[in-house]
């Protein structure tokens, strides 16, 4: 990679409550079926994949990413359930609301348009939001063991995502850089009479 160059994604980054338990089941696939990698990151979603960006040229990375939050109410989520990947990735289902494919949607064809970044592969499938709690260094056969044993467990969590979050990569894990704050609510102006 290029020194000049940093590796960033955007997602949405549950309320800390939620985070502490995905990590809680991050950890115990760490511990039960040797797979760490999902640890390098804070549980997610992901909306627009990795992709390099030039350190001199952060600030109109974030300046774009906020002027994009800014215009946008904040959304619903809910987790249900796990699904997979087969034969390496098992995460914690997100369903797919009209709201949240919208904004990945709107996202990456505004910083298509507006940066530049675009991610040939998420152009070709569908998205799939999902929360990943195991993936890459998963083996085939501890991945069978794990999915029967995650395949019909119960999960259910619902929040509302406020923000934006830029993660960066630092050559060995994912942190959060920044967050942008999606639109609030219009206030409400009281007549005075």
């Amino acid at each position: 990679m290029n020194p000049s160059k940093q590796r960033f994604f955007i997602a949405l980054v549950p309320p800390d409550d939620i985070q502490q338990q995905i990590t809680q089941i991050k950890l115990y696939f760490a511990e039960h079926y040797n797979t760490r990698g999902a640890l390098n990151s804070p549980p997610h979603i992901t909306l627009q994949p990795p992709f390099e960006w030039l350190a001199a040229d952060v600030p109109k990375l974030e300046e774009s990413v906020r002027v994009f939050a800014a215009n946008r109410p904040p959304i619903p989520v809910t987790l249900s359930g796990f699904a997979a990947f087969a034969p390496r990735v098992i995460y914690a289902d997100v369903v797919k609301s009209p709201q949240l494919l919208e904004m990945q949607t709107d996202l990456m064809e505004y910083v298509g348009a507006n940066l530049g970044i675009r991610d040939r592969i998420s152009q070709t499938r569908s998205f799939v939001p999902h929360m990943t709690v195991a993936f890459r260094d998963l083996t085939q056969e501890n991945f069978q063991r794990a999915w029967l044993e995650f395949c019909g467990r119960e999960l259910h969590f619902e929040f509302t995502a406020k923000a934006l979050t830029l993660l960066l990569h630092d050559g060995s894990r994912w942190n959060i850089s920044q967050q942008f704050p999606l639109a609030t609510e219009p206030a409400t102006i009281l007549n005075q009479s």
